[in-house]
């Protein structure tokens, strides 16, 4: 045992000095291969940070790598500088393949751009939002009607990405819909979880209208389960529903009496005996 601390001494501490330094200058790629690595250090953190970081290294030990073996002859320098080039390599791909996984499609993308970052909604929970619609995008034509007033059941909530809806009642203009207003706020909120019910309005499409829909059971499903998200679908749709409130002033205090959109019930039985 005295003998290993005796030769690590003799590594460490009484290494041999060089005798005389070289006249000559290592390789152009030694050099090349020094600057690379330096500014592979200089990336940041992140997943773009990484991909900086490990996009410099990479290139950096195969320029060490063909130092190795084309000027110092060091078969040990060579090897381990082609190993760390593989381990940069499978690292990139990693990271490509996580930024791939992390995309999302443009539509939603936009989506949380305008409605979740000014909020500060993580993706995380953003992305379970996604989930629960199942990230499709549907479509209505030019006239064609999303609902119909007492025959289109209640079973969905739905978001207008695109477009304008135009809601009526007996044939009377109530108000519009438009991009990210949902377009039945006010009959999610009229009915419980255990209720049915159908609407007593006709949502039309003015123009080619995108939106994303979730299944009343599973959205309710995901709202009971992560109190963070139902708190975030109250919030959006308390001020959904008020600002329809605010589009039907007018009507409401119309010059031969009073016009509401039935879908509100609480509306109803405030203004009905008045």
């Amino acid at each position: 045992m005295s003998a290993n601390s005796l030769s690590w001494d003799q590594a460490i501490l009484q290494a041999p000095v060089c005798d005389a330094w070289k006249e000559i200058m290592e390789g152009a790629a030694y050099h090349l291969a020094s600057c690379i690595v330096l500014l592979g250090y200089m990336g940041g953190s992140g997943i773009f940070g990484s991909l900086y970081i490990f996009g410099f290294l990479a290139p950096g030990y195969f320029c060490y790598a063909l130092w190795g073996w084309l000027s110092a002859c060091g078969l040990d320098i060579f090897v381990w500088n082609m190993l760390l080039v593989l381990i940069c390599l499978l690292q990139l791909a990693h990271l490509a393949y996580r930024l791939r996984r992390d995309t999302i499609p443009e539509e939603f993308d936009l989506l949380y751009k305008t409605m979740y970052l000014p909020l500060q909604v993580p993706l995380e929970v953003y992305k379970e939002i996604v989930k629960c619609c199942e990230e499709q995008v549907q479509s209505l034509v030019r006239d064609q009607n999303y609902a119909v007033e007492g025959k289109t059941p209640i079973d969905r909530l739905s978001l207008l990405l695109s477009g304008r809806v135009r809601v009526s009642q007996d044939g009377q203009f109530l108000h519009y819909i438009f991009p990210y207003q949902f377009l039945d706020s006010p009959e999610w909120e009229s009915l419980r979880p255990s209720e049915e019910g159908t609407f007593q309005v006709t949502l039309t499409a003015e123009t080619d209208c995108s939106f994303i829909t979730w299944p009343r059971k599973k959205l309710y499903l995901l709202l009971r389960k992560d109190r963070y998200i139902a708190r975030l679908f109250s919030s959006y749709l308390g001020y959904d529903i008020s600002e329809k409130l605010y589009s039907l002033n007018e009507k409401l205090f119309a010059k031969f009496g009073l016009r509401f959109d039935i879908r509100l019930p609480s509306l109803y039985h405030v203004l009905g005996p008045a």
